[in-house]
């Protein structure tokens, strides 16, 4: 009985341990804190200027009333959905900075590697040129050598 649970634990503890459930995890606890950053700049900074603007209305209290309790409450809505706009739009900008910093590693990454890239080697026939060359250097090196007159001493 105890081993099984002590697999279990042991599996569970090699898949908590990965990375993406880590990262994961990272992304869901600041997202939660990201959200309630937002709820509260739309509730206590943004919504009450625009009640104000629009008569005086707290938004919690705009509603459409169905009968006996029953009410449809749009300004609730119409907060929750200025919530969403705003965390899409963060989101939108946070990935789009990611993005253009991707594209400027990448593009660093071809400039080094361009700098850092071996010549192209030879192909045969210019191997072979290229030794013929030298080798026509290295005879009228010699031949000019041979060929000087002998320069007197001077002492």
């Amino acid at each position: 009985m105890i081993q099984p649970i002590k697999g279990f634990f042991a599996e569970f503890q090699k898949f908590a341990t990965r990375g993406n459930f880590i990262d994961l995890a990272i992304g869901i606890v600041i997202g939660t804190s990201f959200t309630a950053v937002t709820n509260s700049l739309v509730n206590n900074i943004l919504t009450p200027p625009i009640g104000l603007l629009i008569g005086g209305v707290n938004f919690n209290q705009l509603v459409i009333p169905l009968g006996g309790t029953a009410q449809i409450q749009y300004g609730v809505f119409l907060q929750t959905l200025l919530n969403f706009v705003i965390t899409a739009l963060a989101l939108f900008v946070i990935v789009r900075l990611i993005n253009r910093v991707e594209e400027i590693a990448k593009r660093r990454k071809k400039q080094d590697a361009a700098q850092t890239a071996p010549a192209a080697a030879d192909s045969p026939e210019v191997a072979v040129l290229k030794d013929i060359r030298e080798a026509l250097k290295h005879l009228n090196i010699l031949e000019l050598v041979h060929a000087a007159p002998e320069t007197p001493h001077i002492p």
